[in-house]
């Protein structure tokens, strides 16, 4: 029995680029590429559902204190903000960044019924879709779907990472991704890669549609594998895979590649127990890599076109647990990075520790309006289309 082609594209791995069809089928890719600069989006994910209040500290809220006699951090040690806020002051790059007029936070972001589910809040936030709605396709394989109609090398999205994220997915295309270009392209030279498709018959639609999958994904390696030797960065990055990951995108952003959304994780924020000590790690991890990363974008003329969110799929509860931990929460910040933000600092109401939906924040932005704002302003795409309706945007672009 034939599969569907969009149920093919979330199930099988060999649509994936870790998967490569001979080069019969280079043919198959056109040459024509966007000429010159572009505005990109980066797209940082804090996997597990990072402690938003722990990362920036209402330190005058005497109910921060009172709910967290154990965790909460001091006004003397957060980097201060304004007079009701400060920074974890693991993270002394956002606030550089923040005194340079490049940061902007955005709180008390959500959706209305939360899911406590990693797996499922994940799911709305990479689909945009409601709570109660389930899509199979990714708002940003979505905006690949509507960019690449008459495009031949879908390269517009890479992952750094072994496993393709839902929010890259979509219908008739999907997003490239790998950990390194030159693996991935070395991989592409297997000899079983190369003779996978020599007894292939044909014999149906899906054949062909794979085919076609398969063919742009190899043009596609070329073509990103290339790039990323054009114009190397030479930065210090960390030797993290956090590090690592944010270097392979320096060298591809300064080599003028036509992707336009990179997506990059780093985790797990789940932090049950003991969160102090995980959160600092890991806070000491984003920092250093977005140091390096934003100093790269800066000599290299490209800070003022290149956007960086920050996301998580949810927040924490606003009163630690028995562990030294929190559990899971609900609304959460978002940071946004850049040398053309319209607002900085920070642009939103702190959360209403007062006004807890058992023992929740309750959201005040959707995270969809976030979306609406980065798809009609900065990439230039039809929010309708991606999102099934139109979103109010946002002026922090």
């Amino acid at each position: 029995m034939l599969i569907k082609r969009r149920e093919f594209l979330q199930s099988t791995a060999l649509a994936s680029a870790s998967l490569l069809l001979p080069k019969f089928l280079n043919a198959m890719a056109g040459n024509a590429l966007p000429n010159g600069r572009q505005k990109v989006l980066v797209v940082v994910q804090l996997t597990g559902g990072n402690d938003g209040l722990n990362t920036i500290i209402p330190y005058t809220n005497d109910l921060y204190y009172n709910n967290r006699p154990e965790l909460s951090i001091s006004k003397q040690q957060a980097l201060r903000l304004n007079d009701d806020a400060g920074l974890n002051s693991n993270l002394p790059i956002l606030k550089e960044l923040h005194d340079e007029g490049y940061l902007a936070v955005l709180n008390n972001v959500g959706y209305p019924n939360p899911n406590r589910s990693h797996f499922r809040s994940m799911d709305i936030w990479h689909s945009a879709s409601n709570a109660d709605e389930y899509l199979t396709t990714g708002w940003l394989g979505r905006y690949l779907d509507e960019l690449c109609k008459d495009c031949n090398l879908p390269t517009q999205l890479i992952e750094t990472d072994d496993i393709l994220s839902l929010a890259l997915k979509g219908d008739a295309h999907q997003g490239i991704n790998f950990r390194d270009p030159r693996k991935i392209y070395n991989k592409a030279q297997e000899h079983f890669y190369k003779n996978i498709g020599n007894s292939h018959q044909h014999e149906h639609e899906m054949a062909d549609y794979l085919y076609k999958i398969l063919g742009e994904t190899i043009n596609s390696t070329n073509y990103i594998l290339e790039k990323s030797k054009a114009n190397p960065s030479k930065a210090a990055y960390p030797s993290t895979t956090f590090g690592n990951n944010l270097k392979h995108i320096a060298s591809l952003i300064r080599s003028d590649i036509n992707t336009s959304v990179y997506y990059v994780s780093l985790g797990s924020f789940d932090t049950h127990v003991r969160q102090q000590a995980r959160q600092t790690e890991l806070f000491k991890e984003l920092n250093a890599g977005l140091q390096v990363f934003t100093q790269d974008l800066k000599k290299s003329n490209r800070f003022n076109d290149v956007l960086i969110m920050t996301f998580s799929e949810f927040g924490r509860r606003v009163a630690q647990n028995a562990s030294a931990g929190t559990d899971h929460g609900t609304a959460n910040n978002m940071f946004f990075i850049s040398g053309a933000l319209r607002q900085k600092g920070i642009i939103n109401e702190l959360p209403d520790l007062s006004n807890l939906s058992n023992g929740d924040l309750q959201y005040t932005v959707d995270f969809k309006n976030v979306y609406a704002t980065i798809l009609n302003k900065w990439l230039n795409s039809s929010v309708p289309n991606i999102l099934g309706k139109d979103f109010e945007s946002l002026d922090f672009i």
